[in-house]
């Protein structure tokens, strides 16, 4: 089975289990968010649903990443831009994320050294960590 066709599967469960309806729209989001590979603001997803079906609206665009990050399938994120961002969280291995304070350009990172000082530094201070974000903050190679 395809990955899109599994979270599509999540969706329709979470759905069903809340008494919702899977429409041809929020497909037609999914489809979308799904294939881009951004953290994309609402507006920005909105504006790629766009090219697909013009007669989606913007609040079926809030309402369902709404739904999908409720499922499970997309993280909310916040850079400190004012604006709110979401990648898919669906089966997604554990990243942190540099961001480019002038550009706005977002690069995901997996160091195993970061994580086994955090893991360290948490069993030193008897403390379980539940999960973690990272983000940092400066001038991608462009802007530099």
């Amino acid at each position: 089975m395809d990955s899109k066709d599994e979270e599509i599967d999540v969706l329709e469960e979470y759905i069903s289990e809340n008494n919702l309806k899977i429409t041809k729209q929020r497909r037609i989001v999914l489809k979308v968010f799904l294939e881009s590979k951004d953290h994309l603001s609402v507006e920005e997803l909105y504006n790629k649903v766009l090219k697909t079906e013009p007669k989606i609206g913007l609040a079926t665009v809030y309402r369902t990443l709404a739904l999908l990050t409720k499922s499970g399938l997309a993280l909310e994120m916040d850079f400190g831009d004012g604006q709110k961002r979401y990648e898919s969280s669906y089966r997604s291995v554990h990243h942190d994320h540099m961001v480019c304070t002038k550009c706005g350009k977002i690069l995901e990172f997996n160091h195993p050294l970061i994580e086994k000082y955090q893991d360290e530094v948490a069993e030193q201070n008897n403390f379980k960590i539940t999960s973690h974000k990272l983000d940092l903050f400066g001038l991608c190679q462009d802007c530099k």
